[in-house]
Protein backbone atom coordinates (compact mmCIF):
# COMPACT_ATOMS: atom_id res chain seq x y z
CA UNK A 1 0.00 0.00 0.00
CA UNK A 2 1.41 3.38 -0.93
CA UNK A 3 1.91 6.10 1.69
CA UNK A 4 -0.89 8.23 0.30
CA UNK A 5 -3.42 5.39 0.35
CA UNK A 6 -2.35 4.43 3.86
CA UNK A 7 -2.95 8.04 5.10
CA UNK A 8 -6.37 8.11 3.44
CA UNK A 9 -7.27 4.76 4.99
CA UNK A 10 -6.22 5.94 8.45
CA UNK A 11 -8.20 9.15 8.01
CA UNK A 12 -11.30 7.14 7.09
CA UNK A 13 -10.86 4.87 10.10
CA UNK A 14 -10.41 7.87 12.39
CA UNK A 15 -13.55 9.50 11.00
CA UNK A 16 -15.46 6.28 11.63
CA UNK A 17 -14.22 6.08 15.21
CA UNK A 18 -15.28 9.67 15.88
CA UNK A 19 -18.72 8.94 14.45
CA UNK A 20 -19.08 5.84 16.62
CA UNK A 21 -17.91 7.67 19.72
CA UNK A 22 -20.34 10.53 19.15
CA UNK A 23 -23.43 8.47 18.31
CA UNK A 24 -25.93 7.63 21.03
CA UNK A 25 -26.39 4.05 20.00
CA UNK A 26 -22.73 3.23 19.65
CA UNK A 27 -23.36 2.18 16.07
CA UNK A 28 -21.61 3.97 13.27
CA UNK A 29 -23.88 6.54 11.70
CA UNK A 30 -23.69 7.21 7.99
CA UNK A 31 -22.13 10.54 7.20
CA UNK A 32 -23.65 12.83 4.63
CA UNK A 33 -21.13 15.15 3.08
CA UNK A 34 -23.71 16.97 0.95
CA UNK A 35 -25.34 20.08 2.35
CA UNK A 36 -29.08 19.77 2.71
CA UNK A 37 -31.17 22.51 1.11
CA UNK A 38 -33.87 22.18 3.77
CA UNK A 39 -33.30 22.30 7.50
CA UNK A 40 -34.16 19.22 9.53
CA UNK A 41 -37.75 18.94 10.68
CA UNK A 42 -38.46 20.82 13.87
CA UNK A 43 -39.08 18.78 16.97
CA UNK A 44 -41.53 19.82 19.62
CA UNK A 45 -40.50 23.01 21.37
CA UNK A 46 -39.17 22.59 24.88
CA UNK A 47 -41.72 23.30 27.57
CA UNK A 48 -41.48 26.80 29.00
CA UNK A 49 -41.33 26.75 32.76
CA UNK A 50 -44.33 28.53 34.24
CA UNK A 51 -43.29 31.15 36.74
CA UNK A 52 -45.09 31.07 40.06
CA UNK A 53 -47.13 34.31 40.24
CA UNK A 54 -46.28 34.76 43.93
CA UNK A 55 -42.57 34.61 43.13
CA UNK A 56 -43.00 37.00 40.20
CA UNK A 57 -45.01 39.40 42.39
CA UNK A 58 -42.39 39.39 45.15
CA UNK A 59 -39.68 40.11 42.59
CA UNK A 60 -41.77 42.87 41.00
CA UNK A 61 -42.50 44.42 44.39
CA UNK A 62 -38.82 44.35 45.32
CA UNK A 63 -37.76 45.93 42.03
CA UNK A 64 -40.53 48.52 41.67
CA UNK A 65 -42.39 49.19 44.91
CA UNK A 66 -39.92 48.87 47.79
CA UNK A 67 -38.24 52.17 46.95
CA UNK A 68 -41.36 54.03 48.12
CA UNK A 69 -43.47 51.54 50.08
CA UNK A 70 -40.52 49.91 51.87
CA UNK A 71 -39.61 46.26 52.20
CA UNK A 72 -42.10 45.87 55.06
CA UNK A 73 -44.88 47.82 53.32
CA UNK A 74 -44.85 50.66 55.85
CA UNK A 75 -44.50 53.44 53.27
CA UNK A 76 -41.00 54.17 54.52
CA UNK A 77 -38.83 53.20 51.56
CA UNK A 78 -35.72 55.28 50.77
CA UNK A 79 -37.61 57.25 48.12
CA UNK A 80 -40.48 58.13 50.45
CA UNK A 81 -38.65 60.82 52.45
CA UNK A 82 -39.19 63.54 49.84
CA UNK A 83 -42.67 62.53 48.71
CA UNK A 84 -45.88 64.39 49.52
CA UNK A 85 -48.20 62.68 50.06
CA UNK A 86 -46.33 59.82 51.63
CA UNK A 87 -46.69 56.34 50.12
CA UNK A 88 -49.43 54.17 51.57
CA UNK A 89 -48.60 52.23 54.71
CA UNK A 90 -49.85 48.73 53.84
CA UNK A 91 -49.67 47.60 57.47
CA UNK A 92 -52.51 49.96 58.50
CA UNK A 93 -55.50 47.74 59.36
CA UNK A 94 -58.03 50.58 58.86
CA UNK A 95 -56.76 51.25 55.34
CA UNK A 96 -56.69 47.50 54.60
CA UNK A 97 -60.35 47.22 55.68
CA UNK A 98 -61.61 50.03 53.48
CA UNK A 99 -59.65 49.49 50.25
CA UNK A 100 -61.09 46.99 47.76
CA UNK A 101 -58.99 44.56 45.75
CA UNK A 102 -60.17 46.09 42.45
CA UNK A 103 -58.95 49.50 43.61
CA UNK A 104 -55.54 48.02 44.40
CA UNK A 105 -55.40 46.30 41.01
CA UNK A 106 -56.28 49.52 39.21
CA UNK A 107 -53.73 51.50 41.23
CA UNK A 108 -51.02 48.94 40.39
CA UNK A 109 -51.73 48.82 36.67
CA UNK A 110 -52.99 52.36 36.01
CA UNK A 111 -51.22 54.37 38.72
CA UNK A 112 -52.40 56.27 41.79
CA UNK A 113 -54.23 59.01 39.90
CA UNK A 114 -56.52 56.41 38.27
CA UNK A 115 -58.03 55.61 41.67
CA UNK A 116 -58.05 59.11 43.15
CA UNK A 117 -54.79 58.60 45.00
CA UNK A 118 -51.38 60.22 44.56
CA UNK A 119 -50.42 60.94 40.95
CA UNK A 120 -46.84 60.34 42.03
CA UNK A 121 -47.48 56.60 42.12
CA UNK A 122 -46.57 55.40 38.65
CA UNK A 123 -48.65 53.10 36.49
CA UNK A 124 -47.35 49.65 35.63
CA UNK A 125 -49.08 48.95 32.29
CA UNK A 126 -46.73 46.03 31.65
CA UNK A 127 -48.77 44.12 34.23
CA UNK A 128 -52.03 44.51 32.32
CA UNK A 129 -51.25 41.29 30.45
CA UNK A 130 -50.22 39.53 33.67
CA UNK A 131 -53.38 39.46 35.81
CA UNK A 132 -52.05 36.53 37.84
CA UNK A 133 -49.08 38.66 38.94
CA UNK A 134 -51.39 41.59 39.78
CA UNK A 135 -53.53 39.24 41.87
CA UNK A 136 -50.39 38.00 43.64
CA UNK A 137 -49.30 41.61 44.27
CA UNK A 138 -52.67 42.32 45.88
CA UNK A 139 -52.24 39.23 48.04
CA UNK A 140 -48.74 40.39 48.98
CA UNK A 141 -50.08 43.85 49.94
CA UNK A 142 -52.83 42.21 52.00
CA UNK A 143 -50.17 40.17 53.76
CA UNK A 144 -48.67 43.34 55.29
CA UNK A 145 -51.84 43.99 57.34
CA UNK A 146 -51.08 44.48 61.01
CA UNK A 147 -47.33 43.88 60.76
Amino acid sequence: MSGRIRVMALAAIAAGLVTVACSKSGKQQPTDTTASATPPAATTAPAVAKVDPAVAAKKYFTQNCVVCHGADGKGDGPGAANLTPKPQNYTDPKWQAKVKDDELKNAIVKGGAAVGRSPIMPAHPDLKKKPEVVDALVKLIRGFKGK
